[in-house]
């Protein structure tokens, strides 16, 4: 194989690896998984009702030592007057968001958030509008739909019935499982729940109210206090314990590329190893949704704690789901202990967790269901008029790290966590999030410091990176461009080895790498002219999952939003997502992603990369056949069409960055032809490299073996 065919096949070797990778990530598609009903554990069962109507309730699976008997006891609400307004405002300088509760269960139908949007031109609208009536212009611009806000709302149901958020599920009394989920909910005001539980002689037995109060968090405001409390109103002590539904699936904008939502943990050491209780874990604690899915389709319900967890004592700190941008979290109440300090465990009112599967989306049907979490308290004693409190604290808003690194309580408890820059799935360790995290902080400097705009942010980032590399690549270059003439000028004394020892292939090699160790050439050394690229890739996939994740990215548009005065364009207006420059009436379904608009910017940036072939390209090497000069055209027609369609639905962030490094490494490699035309008549001297002489070694060995194998396979023949 001559130095022309390797060169191609290296290539092309190099660009496949990466078009796989991006493909992976874009797609977010693997082997299909088969999803098994699981009988043993219905989704419903009925409960007599005080009224004598039999309600279907949500049941999920319960540990053995909790199925009983059918109860005796009775829950039922108080009459009260007609339902009072619902928490908060959509005035951002007031109130992050509104909360809209359920009777059924005393949970949360609705949170719709007063500062986000589901898509950039909405956050744009507005925006103009806030300014417009601040200012006091005579033409004030509309604010968009109401239904066009971002919310946090039930995505799914078990069997036919809504499942409202953190709902009550049940309640259990001395063994038995007193259902809470349905009717039996008075609500006394904004958010404030009661139910009562009778004997069966009609007695009230105990009283359960739930409470949930908007918290102020220092200007943050996306918290919310849940009180929850269970009151021994018999005359005997009662064992109780409250089950209720925990953070489950949040809602998919219609539109994004892959499925990223997780369940996370957030955790305390037992108090042997961490007597202060003060340390909260994050580590080893993230579940991938598809991989609770797949235990729950095989009977295993429990996602904390596990076997480990358990065995080691640890206490849950906090527990939430989340989507590409926000949240919905429980976590420790913060309560101040004996000493003062708060305590940082949930474990006073969360003991184990386990996952149910439910339906479909509910904006989605043909998605797969719906999984659902429901929280277990421990049990507890509880003596005649008095009351035991299972309170905690719920967190709902975005993956902000501005809020969750530095806001109380999210700062105590490391719930900095839940931000994970990673795509999941098979491309977990491909998206490199250590290098993610760094990106972030160096981005969000960069903009609030420097520059003050995203999209040059991102070109600053290249620079800096194409200045690191720039040794590696300029050596690269210059061993690869004199590689290609140093073998060139060889060719003659080549062809006369081949016609001398011809017959003797084992000679031929040894005489020829005689000649590559004279000349100073090393048969290889175009792998050197790779490692510009192999950097660069762990780069852009980690700015692939920042620009895809990062809070801070969301909908933020290029260039102070230049292109957006004109008529409104879409172009560079949401870096976080492809540039939608003409919508398409019909989306065109393809494989890897779905074809919804005509991007520019992917078409620009293919321009780009047919520049980059007249400039980078080496030129055909007079080795080389017609056949392996027509196979190099077409490899770089292949590159100039491939990563434009593998990057046609990426965020146009990343595609800024990869245009934007192309047009510096076009200059640069004019810099460096330059440098190799000024130093033309220098004689070629290649610096000993311990790596590169293993490497050609190596090399020499192979073809020695493949040769001694050809041998023996023809001699095999002839005798044959």
């Amino acid at each position: 194989m001559n130095k022309g065919t390797r060169k191609v096949l290296l290539t092309l070797l190099v660009l496949s690896l990466a078009a796989a990778i991006v493909a992976l990530v874009m797609s977010g598609k693997g082997p299909a998984k088969s999803r098994q009903a699981v009988e043993s554990t219905p989704a419903t069962t009925a409960v007599s009702q005080p009224d004598a109507q039999v309600v279907a309730q949500p049941i999920a699976p319960v540990a053995p030592n909790q199925v009983a008997a059918p109860s005796k006891l009775k829950a039922r609400a108080v009459t009260v007057a007609a339902k009072p307004a619902i928490l908060g405002s959509l005035d951002p300088a007031k109130d992050r968001f509104t909360i809209e509760f359920s009777s059924t269960g005393a949970g949360i139908d609705r949170i719709a958030f007063s500062e986000f949007w589901v898509h950039a031109v909405d956050r744009v609208a507005a925006i103009r509008h806030a300014t417009a009536v601040a200012t006091g212009a005579d033409k004030i611009p509309p604010m968009p739909a109401e239904s066009d806000r971002y919310v946090l709302t039930p995505v799914g149901t078990i069997g036919t019935w809504n499942v409202p958020m953190l709902a009550a599920h049940s309640v259990e009394v001395d063994g038995q499982l007193i259902s809470l989920f349905g009717s039996v909910w008075a609500e006394r005001a904004a958010g404030e729940f009661e139910a009562i539980i009778d004997d069966d002689a009609g007695t009230a037995t105990l009283r359960i109210r739930r409470s949930f109060t908007v918290t102020p968090t220092q200007g943050a405001g996306y918290d919310i206090t849940l009180t929850q409390t269970v009151e021994n109103l018999s005359s005997t002590p009662r064992q109780v314990g409250i089950l209720q539904y925990g953070p489950g699936d949040l809602t998919r904008v219609a539109g994004e590329m892959m499925d990223i939502r997780r369940l996370q943990f957030g955790y305390l050491m037992s108090v042997r190893r961490d007597p202060a209780q003060s340390s909260v874990i994050t580590h080893d604690a993230m579940l991938e949704r598809a991989d609770v899915v797949k235990s729950v389709d095989a009977g295993k319900f429990d996602v904390w704690p596990n076997e480990l967890q358990a065995d080691q004592d640890f206490h849950l700190s906090w527990f939430g789901t989340t989507n590409r941008y926000f949240s919905l979290a429980v976590h420790a109440p913060m309560t101040p202990l004996g000493t003062g300090a708060p305590s940082k465990s949930l474990a006073e009112s969360v003991q184990f967790i386990r996952a149910s599967m439910g339906e479909p989306s509910l904006s989605d049907p043909k998605a797969e269901p719906t999984l659902f979490t429901v929280l277990y308290s421990p049990q507890r004693t509880v003596a005649p008029g008095k009351s035991t409190d299972f309170s905690m604290g719920i967190f709902a808003g975005p993956l902000d790290r501005s809020i969750l690194t530095s806001v109380p309580p999210y700062s105590a408890l490391e719930m900095s966590g839940l931000i994970v820059y990673s795509m999941g799935g098979c491309c977990s360790w491909c998206t490199f999030a250590w290098l993610a995290n760094q990106m972030v902080i160096f981005l969000d400097f960069i903009h609030d410091y420097i520059v003050f705009d995203w999209g040059l942010a991102i070109i600053v980032l290249v620079l800096v990176v194409r200045l690191i590399l720039h040794p590696i690549s300029k050596k690269s270059q210059v061993q690869m461009m004199r590689l290609t003439k140093g073998m060139a000028e060889m060719k003659p004394e080549l062809d006369a080895l081949k016609a001398r020892y011809g017959d003797d292939p084992k000679r031929m090699q040894q005489e020829q790498m005689r000649l590559y160790k004279e000349k100073g050439v090393n048969p290889v050394g175009c792998i050197g002219g790779f490692l510009p690229t192999f950097l660069q890739m762990p780069i852009w996939m980690a700015l692939y999952a920042v620009l895809y994740l990062a809070f801070e990215l969301r909908q933020q548009p290029a260039f102070f939003g230049i292109f957006q005065q004109f008529g409104g364009w879409n172009f560079l207006g949401d870096l976080s997502s492809q540039d939608r420059f003409i919508p398409l009436p019909t989306p065109i379904d393809l494989y890897i992603f779905t074809l919804t608009s005509i991007n520019v910017i992917p078409l620009l940036m293919g321009a780009v990369f047919y520049i980059q072939q007249k400039y980078m390209a080496p030129p055909p090497s007079t080795q080389q056949t017609p056949e392996q000069i027509q196979q190099q055209k077409m490899m770089r027609v292949m590159t100039v069409i491939m990563f434009p369609l593998m990057l046609y639905a990426a965020p146009s962030g990343l595609t800024l960055y990869i245009m934007t490094s192309t047009l510096v490494g076009i200059w640069e490699s004019k810099r460096v032809r330059k440098f190799i035309e000024e130093t033309a008549g220098q004689p070629i001297v290649v610096k000993k490299s311990k790596t590169r002489d293993a490497i050609g070694r190596m090399y020499e060995r192979a073809l020695e073996r493949a040769q001694d194998k050809k041998q023996t396979g023809k001699k095999f023949k002839d005798r044959g």
